[in-house]
């Protein structure tokens, strides 16, 4: 049991801000509900409504208003042929029987989502409550209408969620990520590197690519942040960097996978592709070293900004790069031609590397900021 615990242990996060945040409020929203509805109102079914506060306190103020419209719909719709099914029949369970296939078929149907799950819900809280009189359905839809008015005002006013620094965050771990696979290329490769080390740096290659789609996802959160977001001027942070910014690392994601797949094969047992000579490793692992520098200066701008320092170090690295790269365009003269493949494969991937690090007038890292 304990052994079990422990593999368990590395997957469970501790939460973040935003998540207690986002708790406490949906706590405070459903309390506030509660006394509005149960204290003030003295409404029969109180629950509805701080039920309903506690589901609209979402991730974006608009989509506590688009998710609002949704419930409000789903509720009605279950209450109503919960309560139609009831007057008709006069039994609990027939009417059960009748109103829950049309309730979940809708809720199943309509573009609405998670909340469908309310339509057929809602009519289990009618008929086991007992409560279908037209007064009854009458508060039943005035608490709800309740909660997801203070549902949507405590998520709109009290910090109300930004999710630009996540984007920030993201943004800035492409570099971070790229220059740390590169500089274990440069290390790795100056050793004598197996087909397992050579496989692991193909992986973490393919991981940084899954890490572009994650950024994509929180541009798409950032931007519904904004809007209807009555706090969002008030709200500190840096501005992100332009979608420029991940068509860039996208691009050195691709050959940063194409450079791992070629030295994955060249060590591998079961594949024709030999290694390149030693003088010629050496000469990749300085290069992929010197990226991996100017990659890490890219983060440091956009953690920091740019400054005339960063921008003669990153310089450096790059002219230092392409020295490498002039070095190895010699040796593609002198192998044979099983090594010529995968060198020439390596060299090829290294150029177009460097290319889109270059800042000339085609844009760089630096210049997508």
């Amino acid at each position: 049991m304990k052994h079990r615990f422990a593999r368990l242990a590395p997957r469970v996060r501790r939460p973040d801000r935003y998540q207690v945040v986002q708790s406490l409020k949906a706590a405070a929203a459903a309390s506030i509900a509660w006394a509005v509805t149960g204290w003030w109102l003295a409404a029969p079914m109180a629950l509805m409504a701080p039920w309903a506060a506690v589901a609209l306190v979402q991730g974006t103020v608009y989509r506590s208003m688009r998710t609002a419209a949704q419930l409000f719909l789903m509720i009605t719709a279950g209450t109503l042929l919960a309560a139609g099914a009831a007057l008709l029949t006069d039994d609990t369970m027939t009417a059960l029987l009748i109103a829950l296939p049309p309730a979940v078929l809708l809720g199943n149907w309509a573009p609405v989502g998670g909340q469908g799950l309310y339509a057929p819900t809602t009519a289990l809280f009618v008929l086991a409550y007992g409560s279908y009189s037209l007064p009854a359905v009458g508060h039943r839809l005035l608490e709800t209408a309740v909660g997801a008015a203070v549902g949507i005002a405590v998520n709109a006013l009290v910090l109300p969620p930004v999710h630009s620094l996540h984007v920030n965050r993201l943004a800035c771990a492409l570099p971070r990520d790229c220059a740390r696979l590169l500089r274990d290329l440069g290390d790795g490769i100056r050793e004598d590197y197996d087909e397992e080390r050579a496989e692991q740096w193909y992986r973490t290659a393919a991981e940084m690519l899954g890490a572009l789609s994650e950024l994509r996802i929180a541009r798409g959160w950032a931007s519904e942040s904004f809007r209807f977001n009555p706090g969002r001027r008030l709200r500190r942070g840096a501005p992100a960097p332009s979608d420029a910014w991940d068509v860039l690392w996208a691009r050195v994601g691709d050959r940063l996978l194409t450079l791992t797949l070629t030295l994955w094969e060249t060590a591998s047992e079961h594949r024709g592709l030999p290694r390149p000579p030693r003088r010629a490793l050496d000469g990749l692992g300085v290069l992929l070293t010197a990226a991996a520098g100017a990659c890490a200066i890219d983060q440091a701008i956009m953690e920091h900004g740019p400054d005339e320092e960063r921008r003669g170090r990153r310089s450096a690295h790059l002219a230092e790069a392409h020295r490498a790269l002039a070095g190895l365009k010699k040796l593609l003269e002198g192998p044979g031609p099983g090594t010529g493949a995968s060198l020439g494969s390596l060299v090829a991937g290294c150029q177009a590397l460097l290319d889109d690090l270059a800042p000339d007038e085609r844009g760089s890292a630096v210049g997508h900021l």
